[in-house]
């Protein structure tokens, strides 16, 4: 295993168990590393400090363990193991919902790996060469695993993998497809009971956006008698909670006639005769144009920053957003509105909704903060996993 020597006072993070080793943080590493080796990594003094990925980026390093311990089939069947037991204790996983989260991340210690269950499919995302290159034996050991039943496992990580160099490409070569098995798309699925199409060859990140569980169940709770706006709807995971929740009417926006089209098959699976229209269009200019206003309106964007110098940008779009929603909205309505981008803290974006609030002339009361559901964990020694943020607003 190659050995990473830190600089002077660069190991303050890593003893409170932070697992990122950012390149200044380097003072002397071997020639011959390569992206995707597993490395020890050392105090300017020679003590050890943990062992992980090395990467070659900005964040050179990605740390999974701060034991001095052999990284092998086993270590890798422990992780797994663990992350598996915490969602099976939480009872994550029923006859009532069989798709959950099993991999997060730097959540379970697992960095550069996310991995959905989507009832008896696995999805597979990395995120760094590492991870990349563990992707049969992660397969081999979720299809082994007793505790839960998965007989196919997809690898999505063609978009997601970060790959620094040409050389890089040709070696690794990432091509979506099945690891193990095979699975009839679209997959239907179960969540609180309201049944889903999950099409992950095709969709965005996993095939459906799983961290807005509980968010969706909590929209069900006040949905009764009200007129829902659900843009950015996507597959319609809040269209379905809203008519289930006895919603008058819910339609649905979205710019992917691919989205509308399964938003459509996924009400109708719910609720053959439900009062629902959707709707292919840009947001904004839907907003903009409609003279329609709701008691119930859901803002769930895609990432406006995916990087830190778009921060100024995205949160200029969300106040735009927040506002034009917000004068669509009858007194004593609900906005459920949500940001997923990891680079805009909660505080700015609370902050935009509170400009966009003033904007819009209207008085607000944040009745829920919502978040990231338990199978989507934050490693509380890395708060930059914590990405979903949301509001509950009563507008008058």
């Amino acid at each position: 295993m190659n050995e990473i020597i830190l600089h002077p006072k660069k190991e303050e993070s890593i003893k409170r168990f932070h697992p990122w080793i950012f390149s200044g943080a380097i003072a002397r590493k071997p020639e011959s590393i390569a992206s995707g080796d597993t490395v020890r990594v050392l105090s300017s003094g020679g003590d050890f400090l943990g062992i992980g990925h090395y990467g070659g980026g900005s964040i050179a390093v990605r740390l999974f363990s701060f034991a001095d311990e052999p990284v092998d089939e086993q270590f890798w069947q422990r992780r797994l193991q663990q992350a598996l037991n915490m969602r099976l204790r939480l009872n994550l996983i029923s006859s009532a919902t069989n798709v959950c989260r099993l991999v997060n991340g730097e959540g379970d210690l697992m960095p550069g790996l996310i991995v959905d269950y989507y009832n008896g499919a696995a999805v597979i995302q990395t995120h760094s060469t590492s991870m990349f290159l563990l992707r049969p034996l992660i397969a081999r050991l979720l299809i082994e695993n007793p505790a839960l039943p998965i007989t196919s496992v997809y690898d999505k990580s063609e978009k997601t993998l970060t790959i620094k160099n040409a050389a890089d490409r040709i070696r690794l070569n990432p091509q979506d497809g099945y690891l193990v098995g095979n699975c009839s798309i679209p997959h239907t699925i179960r969540e609180h009971d309201n049944l889903f199409e999950v099409n992950w060859e095709e969709g965005q990140k996993t095939g459906f956006f799983i961290d807005q569980r509980e968010n969706r169940r909590l929209l069900q709770h006040y949905a009764a008698d009200r007129d829902v706006l659900n843009m950015f709807c996507y597959t319609g995971g809040f269209s379905v909670y809203a008519l289930r929740g006895n919603a008058r009417s819910v339609c649905s926006v979205d710019a992917s006639s691919k989205a509308i089209e399964l938003t459509d098959r996924n009400v109708a699976l719910n609720f053959p005769d439900a009062p629902h229209s959707a709707v292919v269009a840009d947001a904004f200019e839907f907003l903009h144009n409609s003279d329609n206003c709701y008691d119930l309106i859901i803002l769930d964007p895609p990432a406006f920053a995916k990087r830190r110098f778009a921060l100024r940008q995205a949160l200029q779009a969300y106040k735009r957003l927040n506002a034009k929603a917000l004068d669509k909205i009858r007194s004593g309505g609900l906005l459920f509105t949500f940001s997923c981008s990891q680079v805009v803290p909660k505080e700015s974006f609370r902050e935009a909704v509170f400009s966009a609030a003033a904007i819009a002339g209207r008085y607000v009361r944040i009745l829920h903060q919502m978040e990231q559901p338990a199978d989507h964990p934050v490693n509380i020694f890395h708060p930059e996993s914590e990405y979903l943020k949301g509001l509950v607003l009563w507008v008058e």
